[in-house]
């Protein structure tokens, strides 16, 4: 199989748990890289954290972040693609206010949140932006929003269900995110391959999380990791190991540098 390109999450994926690329990833990226394919980074996260480590690698390619709702040019940074979600915001307050939680927003022009958190503060720090608002979100002035991220500690597929008719929903084992309808880590994949000239069919997608069941779906090869659920690993092609342990690496190695050729995909 020709592989022209090959599409990697980051959380679960790329990452070690302490949020570092291991020595042996970065090295299988290079190899890829070095035989002319496409390395695109494909990430829940938005384009602050997730441009230190586009930058670490030396990727030139587009960043897919918000889990689709936006794509950013590697150079500049500058949005390339920007889908924004419409909900009844009124009823959404209402229903996260009903239920402890932390909500975040991600919007254009950063980031608001109801309180801060280890996850956040790591952000700031990475992304060197802190967020534009704490508090009560009913009181915050924000708009042009591409992500609303509801973190309860437990799944609620029956909170989440409730805005199915306004929005794409992603369900999570600590709570669940909504995008605008039809956006994910696909839809920006389709997008970018129009632009680049390459067929699905060429292409490899690597992930663990709900978020990437889409996109190892529809490209030629989908790939989970050892440490993705249940679901995610039956939407892929290949399971490979666990990102604590090299996976990402593991199945490079064995299937797209070139040495290996024998295997056939």
């Amino acid at each position: 199989m020709n592989v022209r390109a090959v599409f990697i999450d980051m959380d679960g994926t790329l990452l070690t748990a302490s949020n570092n690329i291991s020595h042996r990833n970065m090295e299988a990226i290079y190899g890829l890289i070095n035989q002319g394919v496409q390395v695109f980074l494909a990430t829940g996260r938005h384009y602050e954290v997730t441009a230190p480590y586009h930058k670490e690698i030396g990727l030139r390619t587009p960043m897919i972040c918000l889990n689709g709702a936006a794509i950013h040019e590697a150079e500049t940074g500058r949005a390339l693609q920007m889908k924004t979600v419409q909900l009844n915001e009124e009823r959404f307050h209402h229903l996260t206010t009903e239920n402890p939680c932390n909500v975040m927003i991600h919007t254009a022009n950063g980031l608001y949140c109801k309180e801060t958190n280890e996850e956040i503060e790591y952000w700031t720090k990475v992304g060197q932006i802190p967020p534009r608002y704490i508090g009560d979100l009913r009181q915050a002035n924000y708009q042009d929003v591409l992500k609303y991220s509801v973190r309860i500690g437990a799944p609620r597929p029956d909170l989440s269900a409730l805005f199915k008719k306004e929005a794409e929903v992603i369900n999570w084992n600590d709570g669940f995110e909504l995008l605008a309808p039809n956006v994910s880590k696909w839809s920006a994949i389709k997008s970018l391959l129009q632009t680049f000239r390459i067929s699905p069919s060429e292409v490899v997608a690597i992930g663990d999380g709900p978020n990437d069941i889409e996109m190892l779906r529809n490209v030629g090869t989908g790939v989970a990791m050892r440490n993705a659920s249940e679901e995610v690993k039956a939407a892929a092609d290949f399971v490979t190991g666990h990102h604590e342990n090299d996976g990402l690496a593991e199945f490079i190695e064995t299937y797209l540098h070139n040495s290996y050729k024998s295997y056939v995909i």
